[in-house]
C-alpha cells in the first residue's frame, strides 16, 4: 500500500524561506532602531559639548556634578541656569519642527511640504512682527501672537486649497503663495519700523535661542506633553491616507477628518516651536529627508524624524556659538546655510525622477 502524497498545504516550509521572510519583516525595523540609537548617541555627545564649552569652560565631571545638584555655585549657575535651558529649548523645538515636517511631508507625499515652505511659519512671523512693530509688544505676547498667526494662516491655506478635499500639490502651491504674500507684509512693516524696533523684529525673524531660560522651557515642554500624544493618536490614520483617498475610504477611514486632525497637530507643533525659538528655517524641511537617507529610502517614522530634528537644532546651535571664534551666529543662520543647498538638491532630484510637477 503506497503512502499518499503530502499536499502542498502540508509540506514543510524550508528554513531558508522562513529566514528570508523573517529578515524582510524585521530587517527594516532593526535598522530604524539602530539609526535611532545612533542619533540619540550623537544628541548626548552634543548635549555634553553644549554644557561644557564656552567662555567659561566647565569640565565634564563638573557638569555631571552640577546636573546632580552637587556642583560648585559657579558651575551650577553656568550649567543649570544658562546652558541647560538653551540646550533643552533646542532639543524640544527641533523635535517639534521635525515631527511637524514629517507629518506634512508624509501626509501630502511631497518632500517640499514642510511648515516653513508652505507658509505656516510665515504666518507666525507676520503675526509676531505685527505685535512687535505695530503694537510694541514683547516677551510672551509675541509668542502668543506667533501661535495665533500660524493657526490663522493654516486655516486660510486649508480653505483656499479646498476643492472637494485637500490634495498634495494644491496645498503646497497655495501655501507658497500665501507665504509670499505674508513675506511682503513683513518686508513692508520692517521698512516702516524704527531702527531699534526693526532690530528686535529681525532677531526674532532669524530664529535664535539666545536668552532661553526656564520660563521659556516650561510652557514649551507643557505644550509638547499634550501635542506629541495628540500627534501619535492622529497618526494612526496616516498609513491609510498615504495610500490615497479612495483606498483609505475603502478601509473605513474618515479621510477629511483624519487629514484635518493631522494638519492641526502639525500646525500646532510648528507654531509652538516657532513661538519659542522663532521661525528657524529648514529644520522641519530637512528632518524627514535625512531620516529617509539614513534608512535607505524607506518612509521614515515620525519618531525618527523628530529625533533628528532635535539633534539637528542642537548641533546647529552649538556650531553657531563656537565654530566661528568670537563671532556667534543665531541658529537660524546655520540652518539656513545648510538647508538652502538641500532644497535645491531635492528639487533637482524630484525633477530627475519625474515627480517635480
Amino acid at each position: 500500500m503506497t503512502t499518499p502524497p503530502i499536499s502542498a498545504a502540508r509540506r514543510p516550509v524550508p528554513a531558508a524561506a522562513i529566514r528570508t521572510v523573517t529578515l524582510a519583516r524585521t530587517g527594516p525595523r532593526l535598522r530604524t532602531l539602530a539609526v535611532a540609537g545612533a542619533v540619540v548617541g550623537v544628541g548626548v555627545v552634543l548635549l555634553c559639548v553644549a554644557l561644557s564649552i564656552g567662555s567659561y569652560p566647565v569640565p565634564l565631571p563638573e557638569v555631571l556634578r552640577a546636573l546632580a545638584g552637587r556642583g560648585s555655585a559657579g558651575a551650577d549657575f553656568i550649567v543649570n541656569g544658562v546652558r541647560l535651558p538653551r540646550a533643552v529649548t533646542a532639543l524640544a523645538t527641533g523635535a517639534a519642527f521635525g515631527l511637524s515636517g514629517a507629518i506634512f511631508q508624509t501626509l501630502i507625499r511631497n518632500p517640499l511640504a514642510s511648515p516653513d515652505v508652505i507658509g505656516i511659519t510665515s504666518g507666525a512671523s507676520a503675526a509676531a512682527v505685527i505685535a512687535i512693530v505695530v503694537f510694541g509688544l514683547g516677551g510672551a505676547a509675541v509668542s502668543i501672537s506667533a501661535v495665533a498667526g500660524a493657526l490663522a494662516t493654516a486655516v486660510l491655506i486649508y480653505l483656499l486649497a479646498w476643492r472637494r478635499g485637500v490634495h498634495g500639490y494644491r496645498l503646497v502651491l497655495v501655501g507658497i503663495g500665501v507665504s509670499a504674500a505674508l513675506s511682503g507684509v513683513v518686508s513692508y512693516l520692517m521698512t516702516r519700523a524704527e531702527v531699534y524696533t526693526a532690530e528686535q523684529a529681525m532677531v526674532w525673524l532669524t530664529g535664535s535661542l539666545a536668552g532661553s531660560d526656564w520660563s521659556r522651557v516650561r510652557p514649551l515642554l507643557g505644550c509638547l506633553a499634550v501635542l506629541v500624544p495628540a500627534a501619535a493618536l492622529a497618526a494612526r490614520t496616516l498609513p491609510a491616507l498615504t495610500l490615497g483617498d479612495d483606498f483609505a475610504k475603502g478601509l473605513g477611514v474618515r479621510v477629511e477628518r483624519g487629514r484635518l486632525a493631522l494638519i492641526l497637530t502639525g500646525v500646532a507643533l510648528a507654531a509652538v516651536a516657532t513661538a519659542a525659538a522663532g521661525p528657524v528655517a529648514f529644520v522641519a524641511f530637512l528632518s524627514g529627508p535625512l531620516a529617509r537617507l539614513l534608512i535607505h529610502g524607506r518612509s521614515p517614522g515620525l519618531a525618527l524624524s523628530s529625533l533628528i530634528g532635535g539633534v539637528l537644532m542642537l548641533g546647529c546651535d552649538v556650531a553657531g556659538q563656537h565654530l566661528f571664534g568670537a563671532t556667534e551666529f543665531p541658529v537660524g543662520v546655520i540652518t539656513g546655510v545648510l538647508g538652502a543647498p538641500c532644497l535645491l538638491w531635492l528639487l533637482a532630484r524630484a525633477n530627475r525622477v519625474g515627480t517635480g510637477g
